[in-house]
């Protein structure tokens, strides 16, 4: 796990009920039951500073560091996505997007990931698709420097679900419900405070739950297959991060004082 993506699981399921900020020594403190050292934490919030999702603030507790309006913006997405907070209904219509892409190699490579992750998959060369008009789509487009048209296609025959794949994506919930418990446990027997065993199992839930924010695109429930395993994923993962709650929010609030 590294130090980067640690901090934005702590800011994104534990720090945005509190005003999105904590010292740097009350971070050092929640990372600690999941194995990242203190330097590295450090050396995580500097690169996030640079890349504009931290910025520094003097809170009670010391110096600490505050999500930016852009780090919570792409929080709020990510959790929406993560606890399945919207389900929204289809009209059975396709949202076609037409990209004309930047002249910079890693703004095309940074367009591209962050198309996927909201949803989009390439149809054709540069034509991207997807159920629902994504509302992230235009400042992906103004931060790659891209340029796109879009449209609406009424018919698609046959559904262009082949754009994804969901053979990869079934056998990656399918790992999910086989290990998921075997990790929630691992976590709580190595710890010898509950709360802090609480904290690590949950942490290391949401983190590998986190990962399908970047392969499952949330397509609408009558295009997939019956026995699709991501129904029962979600529910396992609802239902243990439920449970973990009560004892992961006692640990936060000790390392912040409160």
């Amino acid at each position: 796990m590294h130090a980067r993506s640690a901090l934005f699981d702590v800011y994104g399921d534990h720090l945005r009920a509190r005003d999105n900020q904590a010292p740097v020594a009350s971070l050092v403190r929640m990372l600690d039951p999941v194995g990242i050292a203190a330097p590295a934490v450090r050396t995580a919030i500097s690169r996030m500073v640079m890349q504009g999702w931290l910025e520094p603030v003097q809170l009670a507790g010391g110096r600490g560091y505050r999500a930016t309006e852009r780090a919570t913006r792409r929080l709020d997405q990510a959790a929406d996505r993560i606890y399945r907070r919207t389900d929204p209904s289809w009209d059975g219509s396709w949202h076609l997007v037409v990209v004309t892409p930047p002249d910079d190699r890693s703004a095309r490579t940074r367009l591209r990931a962050d198309l996927a992750f909201v949803g989009y998959a390439e149809l054709t060369d540069h034509v991207w698709v997807s159920p629902y008009e994504r509302t992230e789509l235009r400042f992906v487009l103004d931060r790659a420097g891209a340029r796109a048209r879009t449209a609406r296609a009424v018919e698609f025959d046959p559904p262009p679900i082949e754009a994804w794949d969901l053979g990869s994506l079934r056998a990656a919930y399918d790992d999910w419900l086989a290990t998921a418990g075997d990790l929630v446990a691992r976590q709580l027997a190595s710890h010898d405070e509950d709360d802090k065993g609480a904290f690590a199992a949950r942490f290391h839930l949401v983190h590998e739950w986190r990962k399908f924010l970047f392969a499952d695109p949330g397509l609408p429930d009558s295009l997939l297959p019956r026995d699709w395993p991501g129904r029962a994923s979600a529910e396992l993962f609802a239902a243990e991060a439920d449970r973990l709650k009560p004892g992961a929010d006692r640990f936060v609030a000790t390392c912040l004082g409160s």
